[in-house]
């Protein structure tokens, strides 16, 4: 019994570090949301708010699969450039990413953060540049093809889906900001005139 108690308590510093070492592998943070902002824009960014309705929503059906959780997301500006931070699950667990578009097409992807137990080789450059200089044609797809990874081929879908919607919902903040700054013409105008007893 004595040396069963002795065994175990030399063994349990050995499977605590053992653990240490591999929880990294399931929640890996490589780069921060302040950070993957700091980079991404050379001026300081306004940060916006869209909220996610019913229009919004089935377009992420489209792209997802599913809805996108969440009634808002926010994003990041410099005149006809956007970032985003997306969240869409790999295999089993939440991916966090970041993707920058800059004039309709995309201009960046990072993970910030990957929590699957293997194959976060979607990380390293080789994966994410393909994405560079990718647009979103009539049928939702992207314009460049992505070449998977044989052990990571929902985590790459993952990812190219939420470039997807990026790209969507950049095109919509772009094209409700023009809305809002389109001047009235001389028939708006007559149209909101005030007249009195109306």
């Amino acid at each position: 019994m004595n040396f069963k108690v002795k065994t175990w308590r030399c063994l349990l510093p050995i499977l605590i570090l053992m653990l240490l070492q591999a929880a990294p592998l399931f929640a890996a943070t490589y780069i921060t949301p302040t950070e993957f902002v700091a980079t991404s824009f050379s001026a300081q960014p306004e940060q916006g708010l869209i909220w996610l309705k019913a229009p919004e929503q089935a377009m992420a059906v489209k792209l997802f699969g599913h809805r996108y959780a969440g009634l808002r997301l926010r994003y990041w500006r410099t005149d006809e450039r956007t970032a985003w931070i997306l969240d869409e699950i790999g295999k089993e667990r939440m991916i966090t990413m970041g993707i920058v578009v800059y004039q309709d097409q995309i201009s960046r992807v990072a993970i910030l953060e990957y929590r699957e137990s293997r194959c976060g080789e979607i990380r390293h450059p080789f994966f994410t540049q393909q994405f560079v200089g990718a647009s979103m044609d009539s049928k939702q797809d992207l314009s460049n093809p992505i070449d998977g990874i044989s052990c990571a081929t929902l985590s790459v879908r993952a990812v190219t889906n939420a470039s997807r919607f990026a790209l969507y919902l950049h095109d919509l903040v772009l094209s409700q900001s023009a809305e809002a700054k389109a001047p009235f013409t001389s028939q708006d105008s007559a149209q909101n005139t005030y007249a009195p007893g109306r």
